[in-house]
């Protein structure tokens, strides 16, 4: 299983500043429609919703197609279950701290169809999508801000 946390602070000096209210927005838009907030992506529609705080997408992310469930945990977590597709788990996007030291974390326990856990294979795997997940994280700090800004995202 590939296992990886990370947090980046939601304000930074010269960026707008971003409230809980406004991190929270943007990751809903995330869940919803990924293509601006993370660059790896290169599909994402949704296809079923089950309620207000849970839909189903397609999405298509370093070349492979997954379909995932997303819940919204109003105000602070967003959680995408991979339900098929050839890497499967769990992702969270998670808002942390308190509103004037906010942080937006990202983790992920995934396995790899077809490959062996602890193997070579998988740490490589592991390292190409940790990447991508960081700036993942970065890009979706980046989109949230150009929305505070009103440009589009």
């Amino acid at each position: 299983m590939i296992f990886v946390s990370h947090a980046l602070s939601v304000n930074e000096d010269g960026q707008p500043r971003l409230d809980r209210a406004a991190v929270w927005n943007g990751l809903v838009r995330k869940a919803d429609n990924a293509l601006p907030f993370v660059p790896a992506m290169t599909r994402c529609e949704v296809v079923e919703r089950h309620g207000p705080a849970s839909f189903d997408r397609d999405i298509e992310f370093r070349g492979q197609q997954f379909r995932e469930r997303i819940t919204l945990e109003e105000p602070h977590r967003v959680v995408f279950t991979r339900i098929s597709g050839p890497v499967l788990g769990t992702i969270a996007n998670e808002i942390e701290g308190p509103d004037d030291a906010l942080h937006l974390r990202f983790s992920f326990a995934l396995v790899v169809t077809g490959v062996q856990g602890g193997s070579k294979a998988e740490r490589e795997y592991a390292e190409g999508m940790t990447a991508d997940y960081l700036k993942a994280v970065a890009a979706t700090l980046d989109a949230m801000r150009r929305i505070a800004r009103g440009e589009a995202a």
